[in-house]
């Protein structure tokens, strides 16, 4: 049973193994609040999944450890399991979605984890570890619905109000539920006044939709860049954990998650993967209420990006951010108007990095042109004033 001594005895049981990551303070996120950043995308692993599956792993007998023991994950909780168990000894076998981030899954392998990719998501994977479990005898080491997991966790909600005594609002990512059961469970024991909000992404709310019906559903399908929160269905411990200490459930779009995955990476030198950042989209889009004033505490839970997905994110996160833009002009095709175009950006400051050229629309005369220029500019309304330029210069601009 979850009990705050239990949470305080994981805090002593990871003393050796963790870091106590490091409050950051981040004030452009929100300028109306005090915004601070729990970095547990820099942990051991570089995500939080470690302490939970390192407390867990640690209180299992003699006999359990000499079995083994067997995970699923969509990748962090992997990597914990894996490094949890080979540290003491134990073999570990992890099944994955199969659809993982290469990087997660390599690195995976490489803390000495048996890797078993499975077909489908993470409810998939969960399926199949059980199926191993039950016909081999291995100790199942569950992401997020399990006592001591959820006591390791919570040891960041220990550390927070060491860090930040007088926080008023915490802000958690929500998955399955694991990491902000603990995290409320921990900090409203000490602190009842601080208030505890979860976060989702809007392709994948099943806690949120489960605190709504007032019981727990299964989502159909779930569909975001924010792989390590992509979970059909909530835990019935970490359900009613959220139901009791968790002050309200929001959700983000992905095109939210990449801005604020940008904008980590660009303010805060911060690399962070989509589960970790969607409590800064939330604090950045507004969605969280009544933080004006307030101390703000933001946990970035993983920064496990693949760099393929990263620099994809970024690219939309730009876009998002009013920082690209593609800018459609039907010209008359004739010498010069190219240059006359270019002139007109670089007047205005912005920077042409992409040009297509089209004339083979039906819809249009033959002697014209569609000009599709793709270009860097500092927000929406620098984008507005390059259109109107363009457009007070006697181009035909398309929106």
């Amino acid at each position: 049973m979850l009990t705050l001594d239990r949470v305080y005895k994981a805090r002593r049981v990871l003393e050796e193994v963790i870091r106590k990551t490091d409050m950051i303070a981040a004030p452009k996120l929100h300028p109306e609040a005090n915004v601070y950043l729990k970095t547990e995308n820099l942990q051991v692993t570089g995500s939080f999944k470690v302490r939970g599956s390192y407390f867990k792993i640690s209180q299992l007998s003699d006999e359990d450890k000499a079995k083994g023991v067997i995970a699923c994950s969509a990748g962090n909780h992997a990597q914990g399991v894996a490094l949890a168990a080979t540290r003491n000894g134990i073999k570990s076998i992890i099944c994955l979605p199969d659809g993982a981030p290469i990087s997660k899954v390599e690195a995976t392998k490489k803390y000495g984890a048996e890797v078993c990719l499975v077909k489908g998501v993470y409810d998939d994977a969960y399926k199949k570890a059980i199926e191993l479990r039950d016909a081999n005898g291995y100790t199942f080491i569950h992401p997020f619905n399990d006592d001591d997991v959820i006591a390791g966790q919570g040891t960041i909600g220990l550390e927070i109000l060491d860090q930040l005594p007088d926080v008023d609002v915490v802000v958690v990512p929500i998955g399955g539920g694991g990491l902000i059961a603990g995290v409320a469970y921990a900090i409203k024991q000490l602190k009842p006044n601080c208030k505890i909000y979860g976060v989702q992404a809007a392709g994948a709310p099943s806690m949120e939709k489960s605190i709504v019906d007032n019981e727990i559903i299964t989502l159909p399908g779930v569909n975001t860049i924010a792989d390590g929160i992509a979970v059909k269905t909530p835990g019935d411990l970490t359900y009613e954990l959220v139901k009791q200490y968790v002050d309200g459930i929001v959700t983000v779009s992905d095109d939210e998650i990449a801005l604020a995955i940008l904008t980590l990476l660009e303010q805060q030198k911060l690399i962070a993967e989509g589960a970790g950042a969607v409590p800064i989209a939330a604090v950045m889009n507004g969605k969280i209420p009544d933080i004006d004033g307030k101390n703000v505490c933001c946990l970035v839970s993983g920064g496990n990006i693949d760099v393929t997905i990263l620099s994809r994110v970024i690219e939309r996160g730009l876009k998002m951010g009013g920082r690209t833009a593609d800018i459609v002009i039907a010209l008359s095709d004739k010498p010069g108007q190219l240059a006359g175009v270019s002139q007109i950006v670089a007047e205005q400051g912005a920077n042409v990095v992409s040009v297509n050229y089209d004339s083979t629309d039906l819809d249009m005369n033959i002697t014209d042109c569609y000009l599709k220029i793709g270009v860097e500019t500092r927000n929406f309304e620098h984008i507005v004033a390059v259109k109107k330029a363009l457009t007070d210069a006697g181009f035909k601009v398309c929106d």
